[in-house]
């Protein structure tokens, strides 16, 4: 048989609540008397020899339950509060009856021996590190603009959207984002980025939020970056069946306008949990939608460290091309033989740096290395590559040379045998080289843009000389 110690209000009933039973049609009824309010509060010794374990019920007909009971407020008839810390305890009870609220009498409960079974599942020890640790959560935002984690401070996610449940792990909640009506109107997330769309968060610091658990679940917020709100300090209860955290005589952080918003700033919805990061559903006031504030652990927002961004290399078009097996012959011979001309009207020769070339057309190739020479040395000429076989021919002023050639697609080479590019002998820049650097090729513009051809290296400076050939 269960053994229960009893701590009763005003155990009389008086007569029933009156409503609208008088001649005044909106008449909402008499303001009961203390005497006429019957409520209990009773503490299971035999779930707990401690009292941890205790059982709220209003027992007045007609009236609404207002309970506060240190660690969390309800408005249940009857519900079961389990404080996990030994301790003293006052359970405050109040009657919304038709004529106004009644203050009851407080009752005090003495909790004597601790059960911190109530606080050790892996969610408490996510949010709060622990029992006899504390854990402090700021929000994803600062004066740097940084995005640590997510986008911004605060989501936006219409009702049916914003449910919390456990992940695979079985220790940590996560956001599933799983709609019980998936076309409906509130079946969305948006997810602004608060640098860009600044109207989403300022820039600065919030203060931050720590909740205890040294002896009793304590919760402080420092609100320094709202105006209107200070150092707040109260107590928590987080329903890890429900997934909801409530606070008492202090409020979780927020953006400017979240307290404005909230219908219940004190109740929120846990979407997502971890080690790290933690996301609370608020509800608006008066639209079918939560605000969603996305938090990190202090711990891991100090030492975050912004991730090493590789510096953007901008390189020429076509610059070190990827062909498929055979494609470097296919292109320099097309389906059986290409000829190939210097650039000679257009832009010819060029410095390309780490990819980046230097020229842009024929004035900014002329007179520091093209000039007359090369114009009379190449005009008319060609060099022709023949498929079957791999067969090179040099034909330029009326002499033809023939060779052969090999590819090497691994590295796009190709080697000369018994020739070479098309000469200006006595040039400073004249290519005697034999083995040719594929620098530049477009596999879907070779009549246009045709090909470089990488000669001499300086590999300190990761910088090629090249001639440009076009199509003949």
């Amino acid at each position: 048989m269960k053994v229960f110690k009893k701590l009763t209000g005003v155990f009389l009933l008086g007569i029933s609540l009156i409503t609208s039973c008088s001649k005044k049609d909106h008449d909402l009824g008499r303001m009961l008397d203390k005497s006429e309010i019957k409520f209990e509060v009773v503490q299971d010794l035999a779930t707990d020899p401690g009292g941890n374990t205790v059982i709220l019920i209003n027992k007045t007909p007609g009236t609404l339950a207002l309970w506060d009971y240190g660690t969390g407020k309800s408005t249940r008839e009857r519900d079961t509060v389990r404080f996990a810390f030994k301790g003293d305890y006052v359970v405050k009870f109040s009657a919304l009856t038709g004529g106004g609220v009644v203050d009851m009498d407080p009752v005090t409960v003495k909790v004597t021996a601790d059960n911190l079974n109530y606080v050790n599942d892996p969610l408490w020890t996510l949010l709060t590190g622990g029992v006899g640790n504390e854990k402090t959560w700021v929000l994803d935002v600062n004066a740097n603009g940084d995005k640590k984690v997510f986008t911004s401070p605060v989501y936006f996610a219409g009702m049916d959207n914003a449910y919390g449940t456990l992940a695979d792990d079985g220790k940590s909640i996560k956001w599933s984002q799983v709609c019980e009506v998936p076309n409906g109107n509130n079946c969305w997330t948006y997810a602004p980025n608060y640098t860009s769309d600044t109207w989403a968060a300022d820039k600065k610091d919030y203060g931050y939020m720590t909740f205890s658990l040294k002896g009793g679940p304590f919760f402080k917020a420092d609100h320094k970056g709202v105006s209107n709100l200070n150092i707040e300090n109260g107590t928590y209860f987080l329903d890890i069946n429900t997934k909801v955290l409530t606070t008492t005589d202090a409020s979780i952080l927020g953006v400017n306008f979240t307290h404005g918003d909230a219908s219940n700033i004190n109740s929120v919805r846990v979407i997502s949990l971890t080690e790290n990061t933690m996301q609370l559903a608020v509800k608006h006031k008066s639209k079918p939608e939560y605000q969603v504030l996305n938090f990190l652990s202090k711990t891991f927002s100090d030492n975050w460290t912004p991730p090493v961004v590789p510096p953007v290399v901008t390189v020429d078009e076509g610059f070190n091309p990827k062909f498929a097996p055979g494609g470097l012959l296919d292109y320099i011979t097309g389906a059986s033989v290409r000829l190939w001309k210097l650039d000679a009207e257009g832009n010819p020769i060029d410095w390309i740096a780490k990819g980046k070339g230097w020229t842009t057309g024929h004035a900014s190739s002329r007179d520091w290395g093209w000039n007359n020479s090369w114009d009379a040395a190449v005009a008319n000429s060609y060099i022709k590559f023949t498929k079957k076989g791999l067969k090179y021919t040099r034909s330029q002023n009326g002499v033809v040379t023939n060779g052969t050639f090999t590819v090497k697609e691994s590295s796009n080479e190709i080697t000369l045998t018994d020739g070479a590019l098309l000469q200006n002998p006595g040039n400073w820049m004249n290519p005697t080289q034999t083995t040719l650097k594929v620098l530049k090729a477009f596999p879907n513009a070779v009549d246009e843009k045709g090909i470089w051809f990488g000669t001499t290296y300086d590999a300190a400076k990761d910088e090629w000389f090249a001639f440009h050939y076009v199509l003949f």
